[in-house]
């Protein structure tokens, strides 16, 4: 049985008719930059996430770039981040020449632990960047307090967390000071291409990040301060519209999958409960762990990656290859341990929870038209390894 990590396929289907009339739409405009499109869609995005301002841009990574810029990160600033995370997470903070400074993970969570942020404060940091790793809240209540406490920007890295919700039932990125998305093809919301998000409820914060969207230009031709081509376009956000109605319930049916998983795992024998963190002879597959459930919270865990953690990983990951189970490692190497990053003076062993998981993480698939069948697949497989390994 053939198990993709990914199939877009059945998703632009689903809603073919509606998509193709929306490129059309676009395409006898001429409008593919800015414009009305963009306009609307970001009017949606207010609506949906409860926020004052959204502007889109052409990627998430450099939804992250303009937040930085826009609070003012100078070189030589600190930016702290955690060191489990996608590159663009510290590549924007090195990219404005300040320096990430670099924390451990909750290993239940794998998000950024408030605890060691706090640790990491000096005269020299002006922000952090929690990360809402897989489609799970940070402890942002903890954050936003150390952060005030501190005089810091809080910059929400929610690529992977489009439309999760916090324990109080606010949407990620609107929590912090400015909060970023991807609308990357392999996300929860996916566009046609590049494509993000920037949100805020701050009318200064949200001006400065309009205007740096433009090359910083404001009027046009005009420039006070030195900005970016971070435009969207036309075209994404009319997809992106299309596709919006539909993530709530896509979320679902991910939240649905990963309890099949969970389920399946337990009954194999393989795992005795979720959010374990060390392995036994009653845990040879620790499983993730949605840590806010509320009967008024849909979406407290949208699985964007659904992530156990075995100890022969690689060997692993051949084993299901050869199966026709696909996967990925996200991610291999922590910031720490990045060639780029020699410089800062971090070795392997400063953050030993993030290397535990950068050493022993796999994602399996996950997507909203994944089968009961190809779960129970993977985990039979994956039950089939572990006989033989241990």
């Amino acid at each position: 049985m053939r198990v993709p990590l990914l199939d877009l396929k059945p998703q632009y289907l689903s809603l073919k008719k509606e998509l193709d009339e929306a490129i059309i739409k676009v395409a006898e405009s001429q409008y593919f930059i800015l414009g009305p499109e963009v306009d609307s869609m970001e009017k949606v995005f207010c609506d949906y996430l409860n926020c004052k301002h959204a502007l889109g841009v052409s990627s998430g990574t450099d939804a992250l770039l303009i937040a930085l810029m826009a609070i003012g990160i100078q070189p030589g600033d600190e930016v702290i981040v955690p060191t489990f995370s996608f590159f663009a997470t510290a590549g924007v903070v090195s990219r404005l020449n300040a320096t990430p400074v670099f924390v451990d993970i909750n290993p239940v969570t794998f998000n950024i632990d408030p605890k060691e942020f706090e640790k990491k404060i000096t005269v020299k940091t002006k922000a952090v960047i929690p990360v809402h790793l897989y489609g799970q809240s940070c402890e942002m209540d903890e954050i936003i307090k150390i952060a005030k406490k501190n005089g810091l920007k809080v910059i929400e890295d929610g690529a992977q967390a489009i439309g999760v919700q916090y324990k109080d039932g606010r949407h990620v990125g609107t929590i912090g000071d400015i909060g970023c998305f991807s609308f990357f093809p392999s996300k929860n919301l996916g566009g046609y291409g590049d494509g993000g998000l920037v949100i805020s409820n701050d009318d200064i914060l949200a001006e400065r990040l309009k205007i740096l969207r433009v090359h910083g230009g404001e009027p046009k031709y005009y420039h006070k301060i030195i900005g970016g081509n971070f435009r969207l376009d036309a075209i994404q956000a009319a997809i992106l519209k299309v596709k919006l109605p539909f993530l709530d319930g896509w979320s679902q049916k991910r939240r649905e999958n990963a309890e099949d998983y969970n389920k399946s795992f337990i009954a194999a024998g393989l795992a005795e409960e979720t959010g374990k963190i060390y392995f036994n002879e009653k845990n040879k597959v620790l499983l993730p762990k949605a840590i806010y459930k509320s009967d008024t919270i849909k979406n407290f865990h949208i699985y964007n990656q659904y992530i156990i953690r075995v100890e022969k990983r690689d060997e692993l990951r051949q084993f299901l290859a050869k199966n026709e189970i696909s996967t990925e490692i996200y991610y291999p190497v922590p910031f720490h341990m990045q060639e780029c990053f020699a410089n800062l003076g971090y070795k392997r062993g400063d953050f030993p929870l993030s290397e535990m998981s950068a050493d022993t993480s796999i994602a399996l698939p996950i997507y909203p038209e994944l089968s009961k069948n190809q779960i129970e697949f993977v985990v039979k497989t994956t039950k089939e390894f572990t006989q033989n390994q241990f």
